[in-house]
């Protein structure tokens, strides 16, 4: 059953008001008409079966059927960190992380970043990120819409550690301590059902420098391996997110 994303203003106690991009898709794409059912979430707190009432240009009226439990979202709240990459990658991280379970992504600029970063056109390319974010929880059918950030400095990246349980900073010359033998004995430990926070970092196509490991771990970061193979640097934040989650149990593991 479709799902759509509403702000908390248009989740009403027994309407829901659907507009813009999601209004025409439902109309035109879909080809909605009274009496069809889909799923609507505020991304925050309430989540309902509803049933199309009315259907307007750029605006669509549903009726709440019943509300829903909001039950599909990981205890272990995931930010993936991903230091800004060539091309589109930064859009498949984003797109395949939220299918994986990721609350928030904060892209980064580091040593060897190779992209021209352009405040100018940041507003343009963040549009886009949450946009596809967005479409990626709809389709996941996540209770929440993950967060994409402004893009972080080096040194910003670093400040914001101390507002996670744990940092995991991959490294491709990490030669000894693995990200699980890390997190299964640390999330092991974790009261049942408790929540945490944790960001995993990666790095762009070149990799990070020692020094930037070394700044890292000094800000509280615990520097890992992914396995003996070389992952893209589009890969990794995937690979690592998917084995955290795993290893909370969340995908059945431990």
């Amino acid at each position: 059953m479709q799902r759509y994303f509403v702000t908390p203003a248009q989740f009403g106690q027994d309407k829901v008001s659907i507009d813009g991009e999601d209004a025409r898709h439902i109309a035109k794409v879909m080809r909605g008409k009274a009496g069809d059912k889909l799923i609507v979430s505020d991304g925050v707190a309430r989540e309902a079966l509803a049933e199309i009432a009315d259907i307007e240009i750029g605006l669509v009226t549903v009726n709440i059927l019943e509300p829903l439990a909001m039950t599909h979202e990981a205890r272990i709240q995931i930010t993936v960190a991903q230091s800004l990459p060539k091309g589109d990658k930064l859009e498949t991280v984003i797109q395949k992380c939220t299918e994986i379970g990721a609350v928030a992504f904060t892209p980064f600029l580091s040593e060897r970043t190779i992209v021209h970063y352009d405040e100018r056109k940041e507003s343009k390319r963040l549009e886009r990120w949450r946009k596809i974010c967005k479409e990626a929880a709809e389709q996941a059918h996540r209770n929440i819409v993950p967060q994409v950030h402004s893009p972080l400095s080096w040194k910003q990246l670093l400040q914001s550690f101390n507002g996670y349980d744990a940092v995991y900073f991959c490294y491709e010359k990490e030669e000894g301590l693995q990200l699980r033998s890390a997190a299964a004995p640390w999330l092991a430990s974790l009261p049942q059902e408790a929540a945490a926070k944790v960001m995993i970092v990666v790095g762009p196509e070149g990799g990070f420098s020692t020094e930037e490991c070394r700044l890292a771990e000094e800000a509280g970061a615990v520097s890992v391996g992914l396995g003996p193979r070389i992952l893209r640097c589009e890969t990794a934040g995937m690979v690592a997110a998917a084995c955290i989650l795993y290893e909370s149990g969340e995908m059945g593991g431990a």
